[in-house]
């Protein structure tokens, strides 16, 4: 068994994308300069913007957080997304979900700027996403193929089964994967919650990728011999032995199923450091498309 080490993978590339600010920096350039706008105070938000702010800041990009009490108004947020749309100054910008109920997400993530979506959710990348043009992909999506791409991860012709639906990971990772490049070639299967015995088409996986959100989802008896196992959950469980009163744990068994797997992500430091490391490359790209760079 093999660790698909993804903070190793990431330190890698902040210290290319480091040295690629530094460059244009030198060059007379300002540095890139990526924003959050964070409604309400959910905790894995907090968490999740808390780290990009942090290590937007190690690659030398300016960082700038807006935070909103969570009783803020759809139309309230909806000016401060044609301010930031408006700014020169900001290349990239992420509105962080979920939203309270009360604000239509969909309305949100249409308002932005396609040229400033480093999330890569606007329909309109979205759409280039799947036709195979260049664009903003999806952080963590793009971060998994990444992770497979540095550590030579073979994929063609591989079954890649993917357990998850979601608009954020399963269904964009689902395309990247199938498409006709190095990492891709494989023949995908989307499980989801309402496919019957999952576990039949885990077995045929030779990669395995978990993103259904469900603690410890996936047993060793769901994985073959060999697999390659991608664990994108995120989960909090009770552990008294812990200051905090909890410790995260991933979608994956990892003591049993690392056991089968060939090449397995840990959680944590495996697909979180390659999420927020997406997000910095694709604040870099829009950094790069605004000064016509290289």
């Amino acid at each position: 068994m093999n660790i698909l080490d993804g903070k190793a993978t990431a330190e890698q590339i902040k210290e290319e994308i480091k040295a690629q600010v530094a460059h244009f920096i030198d060059d007379g350039l300002r540095p890139p300069h990526l924003a959050a706008v964070l409604v309400g105070n959910n905790p894995a938000s907090e968490t999740y913007v808390r780290n990009k702010e942090k290590n937007s800041k190690l690659v030398g990009f300016t960082s700038s957080v807006y935070n909103f009490p969570i009783d803020t108004s759809e139309n309230e947020l909806l000016k401060v997304i044609g301010f930031l749309n408006d700014d020169p100054d900001i290349d990239g910008f992420i509105v962080q979900l979920p939203l309270p109920q009360h604000i239509n997400e969909e309305k949100i993530i249409n308002t932005i700027n396609p040229k400033k979506d480093v999330d890569g959710f606007h329909p309109i990348n979205v759409g280039k996403m799947v036709l195979g043009i260049d664009t903003y992909l999806p952080a963590t999506p793009s971060g998994i193929i990444e992770l497979l791409k540095r550590n030579n991860i073979e994929t063609t012709g591989k079954h890649a089964v993917i357990i998850g639906r979601s608009n954020i990971v399963g269904t964009p990772l689902s395309i990247l994967l199938s498409r006709k490049n190095d990492v891709g070639n494989c023949t995908v299967t989307l499980c989801h919650s309402q496919t019957p015995n999952i576990q039949e088409f885990s077995l045929q996986a030779d990669i395995l990728v978990a993103a259904i959100g469900k603690p410890a989802f996936v047993k060793a008896d769901m994985v073959k011999d060999g697999a390659i196992v991608i664990d994108v959950g995120i989960n909090t469980v009770p552990d008294n032995t812990k200051k905090s009163g909890y410790r995260t744990i991933g979608d994956v068994d990892f003591d049993e199923v690392s056991k089968k797997a060939s090449w397995i992500t840990p959680v944590p430091g495996g697909i979180g450091p390659m999420t927020i490391v997406s997000l910095l490359m694709n604040t870099l790209k829009a950094y790069k498309y605004r000064f016509n760079l290289t």
